[in-house]
């Protein structure tokens, strides 16, 4: 009787943990010390995930084109810090992706960079001889660029160049002539006076309210881990509002990165206020599609059927 009752125990023991066991989700980040692509890394790391019996991966690629490749071969289930038009346009060709929620809206984040002595003070000093940075192609970075040459007259040859540090490496060397950033990278070089700030994402009017970047998933993972992906969702949205009221979330950023909570604190105000990164809906998404379709990114917006397919954003 005894032993009955030991092995009745253990099985439900057993059963408890197997409730509990974690779900593990695979994130792809491109640029992914970024802080607004710091929600899966900063939450896995502060427990919040794991209150909604999660376990994330979180993985690093060059830029939104590896993340998107990422999430459309499956080695990722949701990808991180992905441009719109380039998840558009994979979608539109048939890829296997779902935007799941926005990232950031507006362009107010980005910026374009030349070394303290170069002689180009803005957009409008750059000829077709010089060369203007990007991350890889699909991201915001990239669509940003494509504005300046298409609504700006930028002449600059536009080149991919991966990565915040090598970026920065290829100015300093004149290997580029205009690099590109998101803060609080190159803050600390921009306080020295050693780069000096020539655009914004923002300088390009039809993007300033728009979302620029999103949250995608695998419609494989979606359908398959769909209950994992909205705890996946609801994590995050809890994790972006514990970044902008916790002290210690900047903290925590600040020595990941090895940065100064001071410099975190500039960039945040500067840069990437709390509007910029709502999880709600997708700005703009008209103008994003017509956008899209201008600067080459679409062959036509996406219709009602499509979107109905393509966005995937659970309320709040």
């Amino acid at each position: 009787m005894k032993k009955s009752i030991a092995l009745a125990a253990l099985a439900i023991l057993s059963l408890a943990q197997a409730a509990r066991a974690e779900d593990n989700l695979k994130i792809a980040i491109g640029q992914i010390n970024n802080w607004e692509n710091q929600a899966p890394t900063l939450g896995q790391d502060a427990g919040i995930f794991k209150k909604y019996n999660l376990n994330l991966e979180n993985f690093s690629t060059a830029g939104a084109g590896e993340t998107i490749q990422a999430v459309i071969s499956g080695s990722a289930d949701v990808g991180a810090g992905v441009g719109l038009a380039g998840a558009m346009r994979a979608f539109a060709k048939g890829a296997p992706v779902r935007v799941i929620l926005p990232a950031f809206t507006g362009t107010s984040d980005l910026y374009w960079y030349v070394k303290a002595d170069s002689p180009i003070k803005s957009l409008k000093d750059a000829t077709n001889k010089n060369t203007i940075a990007y991350s890889t192609s699909g991201s915001s970075s990239n669509n940003i660029v494509v504005a300046f040459v298409e609504e700006l007259g930028l002449k600059a040859k536009p080149t991919a160049t991966g990565g915040l540090p090598g970026t920065l490496t290829s100015v300093m060397t004149g290997q580029i002539d205009i690099g590109w950033a998101a803060p609080p990278f190159g803050l600390k070089e921009l306080n020295e006076g050693k780069i000096r700030i020539i655009a914004r994402g923002s300088d390009v009017p039809s993007l300033r309210g728009q979302t620029v970047r999103v949250l995608i998933a695998n419609a494989g993972s979606l359908e398959s881990k769909k209950d994992a992906i909205v705890r996946f969702v609801k994590g995050y949205r809890e994790t972006v509002d514990w970044m902008y009221a916790d002290p210690a979330a900047i903290t925590a950023y600040a020595k990941k990165i090895e940065s100064s909570p001071d410099i975190i604190r500039q960039s945040i105000s500067e840069f990437q206020p709390k509007a910029t990164q709502q999880s709600d809906e997708l700005k703009d998404l008209d103008g994003a599609m017509r956008d899209a379709v201008k600067l080459k990114f679409l062959d036509a917006p996406l219709t009602a059927d499509q979107l109905k397919v393509f966005v995937q954003i659970p309320p709040k």
